[in-house]
């Protein structure tokens, strides 16, 4: 054998998987705990509801108020301070004022509900018989008037809610309580008392606004009489009447005035062009002045010179006929020298006007500059008395205004002050409640049945997860990772007694007709052992465990009887501290055994004690020696196992538990194999994975686990209908009691 040679199931593969979610290990665990789970969640499910039941019912009434963001006015008092309603926050606030405590402690006050032992915390109804607290530090001093008051106040202001419904003016007050009568009161006294704080409010408001009209009117009453006398003194020390008449008269004045000058002007104007015409002239001879067209345009001068010429065409006529000094000539040319006599100084006459004119227009336009000079300066001065006189009216006009807007508004506001109407109205008043919203029996008992089943199925993978004992072959495979080679059905106790068997007697079950289940496990183990042998030898087999009572001298014996059906087989019972295998076979108690064959060689064959029932030759442990384990690592023992080898097909070693002595770990070494023995439901994991480490250490060659005393019928009714079932049931792998 090649005591080098590794397990190539432990330690290396075990390692270097890779751990992933096995699902159906979390469905075997439920299945496992599933009379836990369903007996947990039953209990949980009856307390809930007995707590249900016990529990007292809570009524719930609503009643439903409309709040108009725009109240119905009658007088618009905002107005006096500024005030609008207008605002997105109105509603919010609104909802707020429904919210508030004083709200609260006005229904309670109204519906007296300190009489009440369920708003009441210190109503006498509630007093507690027997008090912990009243026990150790005495009793407390009774609660004051205020304290009785303030805690009812909170108790029924936690029973009030205010749901406020989305996109509208309509909220909702909803009021809990014991009595579903009291419930549907305080609801609509809720809603009425919102309706009166508002009322209030506005009839306060308006109070004060009466109030500060009152005020303000008297103040304007004086400053308008200031403002009248005022106007009528400046009116009578400046004489004014009807300034609108003056103003017109002036005006008029002004604009005649005005005309006369431009008249005057033009005239002076044409009167100086003529005069510095005049004045043009070198002198002023009737033939000067007949060239000078103003003159000779004047009707006067136009008829002399008319008569001028018919003395000059008479003179002319004459001197025709008659010579100079005929008495005829003499007066016609004395006829034509009067005539232009009369036109010289008619024109020289003329001219004088002419001067006098233009001098009349001078005097006449300056005159009328200056009266139009007075008059301007009249009209400015009207102006300046007109503007004072306006500003004295219209301060009379604006106080008068004032006063006037202000007295009719308080007369208004007098009469009116008791038809305020309320912002709000109960649009649905609360109806009697059937049917209590709390406690909600059918959701406590349907939660409480989930939450006890989810709870039961944590606790059952708590549960599984804490447990570190291997209980089935998925653990081994799982937990360990080294091969199983069988699984051994656990023997109960009434197939014994059914079957006429002693426990003792297990070791000789394989040969036992009535166990056919327990026969095929053990030839099950004979099979994956000579299996395990083909590629290398495995003639000596030892078969250890953890701990005592795991089964493993059981399990050697009958292995032993099974091999011995084919092949000559030893059963050697090398654990010298507790030796069980002389007994249980019904040998002599001071038979000779291992310690004997190992100690004096010569004895070997007085050692081998053949069981002719059994087929087999066993070697019992012989009496205790004070040290086994330097007895087993001897020379003798070595030399005494190739011995054994060289008779023997099949040795089958019995040794010691590992977790308390190196027994088993020394022989291990002098092996082919090594099977570790696990008790179902019991051995613990770390315990096995310490033991396989050491021997994994030593080199010794790990055939597998058998996992001994497995309760079949349980195991396959947790794997439900999978491999595990169908693989208990096809290898016989159930009790007898089921078989039979």
């Amino acid at each position: 054998m090649n005591m080098n040679e590794r397990t190539p199931g432990f330690g290396s593969s075990a390692s270097q998987s890779v751990e992933v979610i096995d699902l159906m290990h979390y469905w075997h665990v439920f299945r496992r705990h599933l009379t836990k789970i369903i007996a947990l969640s039953a209990v949980a499910t009856l307390i809930a509801v007995l707590v249900v039941m016990s529990m007292t019912p809570i009524y719930r009434a609503t009643t439903t108020l409309l709040i108009e963001a725009e109240e119905a006015k009658i007088l618009s008092i905002e107005e006096v301070y500024g005030l609008g309603g207008q605002s997105s926050e109105y509603l919010q606030t609104q909802f707020e004022i429904l919210k508030s405590r004083e709200l609260a402690k006005r229904v309670a006050l109204k519906l007296n509900l300190i009489k009440t032992p369920e708003f009441n915390p210190y109503h006498p109804a509630n007093k507690k018989s027997f008090s912990i607290k009243e026990y150790i530090f005495g009793e407390s001093e009774p609660p004051t008037d205020a304290d009785i008051l303030a805690a009812t106040v909170d108790t029924f202001w936690q029973a009030v809610s205010i749901d406020p419904l989305r996109k509208t003016q309509l909220v909702k007050i909803s009021v809990e309580s014991r009595d579903p009568e009291l419930a549907r009161v305080a609801s609509d006294a809720m809603a009425t008392a919102y309706i009166q704080s508002q009322l209030e409010a506005r009839v306060g408001l308006t109070q004060q606004a009466a109030a500060w009209l009152s005020e303000r009117l008297g103040g304007l009453k004086e400053r308008l009489e200031d403002s009248e006398h005022k106007l009528q003194n400046y009116r009578e020390a400046n004489d004014i009447i009807d300034v609108a008449g003056v103003d017109t008269l002036v005006s008029k004045q002004l604009d005649e005035i005005t005309e006369r000058l431009v008249d005057a002007s033009s005239k002076r104007l044409e009167a100086e062009t003529v005069y510095r015409q005049l004045n043009s002239l070198t002198d002023r001879s009737y033939n000067s002045l007949s060239s000078f067209p103003v003159i000779l345009s004047n009707p006067l001068v136009v008829r002399l010179r008319e008569n001028e010429t018919n003395a000059e065409l008479k003179v002319s006529e004459l001197s025709k006929r008659y010579g100079a000094k005929h008495p005829k000539m003499i007066a016609a040319q004395s006829d034509l020298d009067a005539v232009r006599d009369s036109v010289a100084t008619q024109m020289k006459r003329i001219a004088t006007g002419i001067e006098k004119e233009y001098s009349s227009a001078k005097i006449k336009e300056a005159a009328l500059e200056k009266a139009l000079a007075d008059k301007i300066k009249d009209v400015r001065n009207l102006n300046r008395t007109e503007f004072a006189l306006n500003e004295y009216t219209r301060e009379v006009s604006a106080n008068r205004t004032m006063y006037e807007t202000f007295f009719n508004r308080i007369r208004e506001t007098t009469e009116t002050g008791d038809l305020q109407t309320a912002n709000a109205r109960i649009s649905d008043p609360a109806v009697l409640p059937k049917i209590p919203v709390k406690p909600n029996k059918k959701l406590v008992v349907a939660l409480a049945l989930v939450v006890s089943l989810m709870f039961g199925v944590g606790l059952a993978f708590l549960l599984d997860a804490l447990d570190a004992t291997l209980k089935n072959a998925e653990d081994i495979d799982r937990k360990l990772g080294v091969p199983l080679l069988g699984m051994l059905p656990m023997i109960e106790e009434s197939v014994l007694e059914k079957l006429g068997l002693e426990e003792g007697r297990l070791v000789r079950a394989f040969s036992d007709d009535s166990l056919h289940g327990f026969s095929e496990s053990v030839r099950t183990l004979r099979t994956s052992l000579t299996l395990a042998g083909l590629e290398h030898s495995s003639k000596v087999v030892l078969l250890t465990s953890s701990v005592p009572g795991e089964g493993k001298t059981t399990t050697s014996a009958n292995l032993a009887e099974a091999y011995g059906q084919m092949e000559k087989t030893l059963l050697i019972d090398a654990d010298m501290r507790r030796p069980t295998m002389a007994k249980k076979l019904g040998l002599p108690h001071n038979s000779k055994g291992l310690s004997n064959a190992v100690a004096y060689p010569d004895t070997l064959e007085e050692c081998i004690h053949h069981m002719e029932e059994l087929n087999i030759d066993v070697i019992p442990s012989g009496p205790i020696p004070p040290n086994p384990l330097e007895l087993l690592s001897s020379r003798n023992f070595e030399q005494l196992l190739d011995t054994l080898r060289g008779r023997y097909q099949r040795i089958i070693i019995d040794s010691a538990p590992m977790r308390l002595v190196s027994d088993a770990l020394y022989l291990s070494t002098l092996v082919d194999g090594v099977v570790y023995v696990v008790k179902a439901d019991a051995t613990k994991d770390k315990w096995v994975k310490g033991s396989l480490t050491k021997l994994d250490e030593s080199n010794a060659r790990i055939f597998g686990v058998l996992l001994n005393q497995l309760d079949v019928n349980k195991e396959a009714r947790y794997s439900g209908y999978g491999y595990y079932a169908g693989y208990y049931d096809a290898y016989g792998y159930t009790s007898n009691d089921k078989q039979s």
